[in-house]
C-alpha cells in the first residue's frame, strides 16, 4: 500500500509534528508498506530518508516562524503523479482544497488531527468572541471533507464528540523508548541539592510558557534552591527572557540532537509543562519517557498521560499550582517517582500507533502502484 502524508508546517525545528510524521512514516516502511512524504519548503526536492520518500515543494512563505505552506495546484499536480492508496494529511488548511482531488480520484482523506481549534486559538481572539461556534462549524466541514479523522486523546476527541462526528477515530501516539530513558540519578534529591526542572515547549502564545517562569520565582522565593532549563525556541523567547531575568533559568533553544535533549531531560529532577492546549502532549510522554515525572495543568491532554503516582500532578496551571506539583512530586522518594514516570510512558510504544493507523487503512489496501 502506498500511504503518503502531506504536513505543512514541517520544518527541522517544528518538534512533535515532525516527530509524529517521520516515526509513523517509519512504522509503515517496517510494516512492507510504502510511505511518501509530501512538505513544503524553500525549493524543490525529493530525497530518501530513513522514514521513506520525502518530496519537498517549493512553497511560499507563511507568516514570520520560518514556515512554508503547500498550495492547491502544485501539490496535486505531485499527487497526480504519486497516485496513493491513502492520503494522510496533518494540518487542516489543506483539507479543503485536497478534499476535492481525493473524491475525484477515488483515494480516501484522513485527517490527522494535531490541535484542537478552540484550544490553540483561545489565547488569540478577543474576549466575547464565539469560538466554540466558530470551531464547531469548522470542525463540521472537516468531518464531512475527511472520511476519518484520527485523534490522539480523550481531550481532543471532546470537540468532535460536540458536534456529533460519526467518523472519528482514537489513535494514541507514542513514544521512542530507547532514544528517550532514564539515566543514572542519585537514589534521593536531598533538602540541601538543587533541584534540577526542565520545560520542552514552543515559546509561543498558547504554551503559556511564562507560568512555568513565574512558578520558578514561586519557588525561589519560598527559599528552593531549583534550576529550570528551557528547551525550545519560539516568537516570545525575547519576551520570557526579559521575564526570567535575575531568576535561575538558562534557556537553551531549539535541539536538533535529540539524544542531546534527552539526557538533558533525563538529567532534571521533574519536567514542567503549562500549557493548557496540548491535544496529546508527546513532549510529556518523552520526559516520562526519561524517568522524569511532569507538573501538568488540569487543562488540555496532558493530564491524561500521568499514571502511578509519582509519575506525575496535574495541577490547575497556575504559577503558584505548578510550584504546587513540584513540592508534591519532590516528596515522593526519587527511585518511587521515576519508575512510576518511565512506566507511564512504557503504555505508548510508537509500534502501537503505526498498528492502529494500519488497522484503519485495512480496507484500503490494493496492488502496488508505481509513479
Amino acid at each position: 500500500m502506498r500511504i503518503v502524508q502531506i504536513a505543512n508546517f514541517y520544518t527541522p525545528a517544528s518538534g512533535g509534528l515532525r516527530t509524529c510524521v517521520d516515526e509513523i512514516g517509519r512504522g509503515y516502511l517496517a510494516a512492507g508498506h510504502e510511505r511518501v512524504l509530501v512538505v513544503p519548503g524553500p525549493a524543490d526536492d525529493d530525497e530518501q530518508t530513513p522514514s521513506g520518500r520525502r518530496i519537498t515543494v517549493h512553497s511560499p512563505k507563511f507568516g514570520a516562524g520560518g514556515y512554508h505552506v503547500l498550495t492547491s495546484r502544485r501539490t496535486r499536480a505531485v499527487l497526480d503523479r504519486l497516485r496513493p492508496d491513502v492520503l494522510e494529511c496533518s494540518d487542516k488548511l489543506s483539507v479543503r482544497w485536497l478534499a476535492p482531488w481525493a473524491r475525484g480520484t477515488g483515494v480516501p482523506l484522513v485527517l490527522f488531527s494535531h490541535e484542537r481549534i478552540d484550544a490553540i486559538l483561545r489565547s488569540r481572539v478577543p474576549p466575547g468572541f464565539p469560538l466554540t461556534t466558530a470551531a464547531d462549524l469548522a470542525n463540521r466541514r472537516l468531518c464531512v471533507r475527511a472520511e476519518k479523522v484520527v485523534v490522539t486523546s480523550s481531550f481532543a476527541t471532546a470537540e468532535f464528540a460536540r458536534i456529533g462526528a460519526t467518523n472519528v477515530r482514537r489513535v494514541p501516539l507514542g513514544v521512542d523508548l530507547t532514544t528517550f530513558r532514564p539515566t543514572e540519578h542519585l537514589a534521593e534529591t536531598p533538602s540541601d541539592e538543587l533541584v534540577r526542572l526542565v520545560m520542552v515547549s514552543r515559546l509561543s502564545r498558547e504554551k503559556r510558557a511564562e507560568r512555568a517562569i513565574e512558578a520558578v520565582r514561586v519557588l525561589t522565593e519560598s527559599g528552593l534552591r531549583c534550576e529550570l532549563s528551557v528547551i525550545g525556541d519560539g516568537p516570545l523567547r525575547p519576551r520570557l527572557q526579559r521575564l526570567a531575568a535575575g531568576l535561575p533559568i538558562v534557556f537553551h533553544g531549539h535541539m536538533t540532537d535529540r539524544t542531546t535533549m534527552a539526557d538533558l531531560v533525563a538529567a532534571a529532577d521533574i519536567a514542567v509543562f503549562p500549557s493548557p492546549a496540548e491535544t496529546f502532549g508527546l513532549a510529556v510522554l518523552e520526559a516520562l519517557a526519561c524517568g522524569t515525572p511532569v507538573v501538568v495543568p488540569d487543562a488540555g491532554a496532558a493530564g491524561e498521560l500521568v499514571d502511578a503516582p509519582g509519575s506525575g500532578f496535574v495541577s490547575d496551571g497556575s504559577p503558584h499550582g505548578l510550584a504546587d506539583g513540584v513540592r508534591a512530586l519532590l516528596s515522593v522518594p526519587a527511585p518511587q517517582r521515576r519508575h512510576a514516570a518511565r512506566s507511564a510512558a512504557e503504555r505508548f510504544p510508537w509500534s502501537a500507533t503505526v498498528a492502529g493507523m494500519l488497522a484503519l487503512y485495512a480496507d484500503y489496501d490494493s496492488p502496488a502502484r508505481t509513479a
